[in-house]
């Protein structure tokens, strides 16, 4: 049994990085996306209502074995030999792309929310287009956006537990294979479903403190 604690130790670690990973370049991509889409460019906004609409269409299972088995064949075909792709990578690559088109939809609403007359009197003052946004628009859309945002951080730290289905040794796989071969699920489950509550439960203290200390006074 001691040899699971260790293993549920180092899952442990790769949960918390294929967390974090993914949630930075998800929130990247998903505040890029969120931009293009309430940009005049009328291409650029149809491709990426065309992404948020068909990724947050499916689920999020599926596009990590799409995100597998395609990147395994995609290489395959492209070095002509079989070569099989990264359990961590295409995890990451997965969640990023879920969590992406998620936030691309929490971010678009909140930079809406802006009014409008604030960037305008910032244009008007001689800033810079990336001045304003990141001195006038995104300080405020991140108020509004955060509670949302910290829901679907939660939902990440959980959808993390899928990523074991391709072989990646996070919690889920560690128990999955304790389970079995210790003919004992009950005790390898509830480990699990522990060390989940605990990282849940930590993501969302960290993300009320959060919200508190972005509250403007008044608000």
């Amino acid at each position: 049994m001691l040899n699971f604690t260790l293993q549920f130790f180092e899952g442990l670690q790769i949960t918390v990085v294929l967390t974090l990973v993914s949630g930075v370049l998800g929130s990247l991509f998903g505040l890029l996306v969120a931009i293009v889409k309430l940009s005049k460019a009328r291409v650029p906004a149809l491709l990426g209502q065309a992404y948020t609409t068909i990724v947050r269409g499916l689920p999020e299972l599926l596009v990590i074995l799409v995100v597998y088995f395609g990147g395994t064949a995609a290489i395959t075909a492209l070095t002509g030999r079989y070569v099989e792709i990264n359990a961590f990578a295409a995890g990451v690559t997965a969640l990023t792309i879920v969590f992406g088109a998620y936030c691309a939809e929490i971010f678009r609403g909140a930079i809406m929310s802006v009014p409008q007359g604030q960037a305008e009197a910032a244009r008007s003052l001689g800033l810079k287009p990336w001045q304003i946004w990141a001195f006038v628009i995104l300080p405020q859309m991140l108020q509004v956006a955060l509670p949302a945002y910290g829901n679907l951080w939660i939902s990440l730290v959980k959808d993390t537990s899928l990523v074991s289905v391709i072989g990646l040794t996070d919690i889920m796989r560690v128990a999955f294979i304790g389970a079995g071969s210790m003919r004992a699920p009950l005790p390898f489950y509830l480990m699990a479903s522990a060390l989940y509550l605990a990282l849940t439960s930590l993501s969302l203290a960290s993300f009320r403190v959060l919200e508190r200390r972005i509250q403007i006074p008044g608000h």
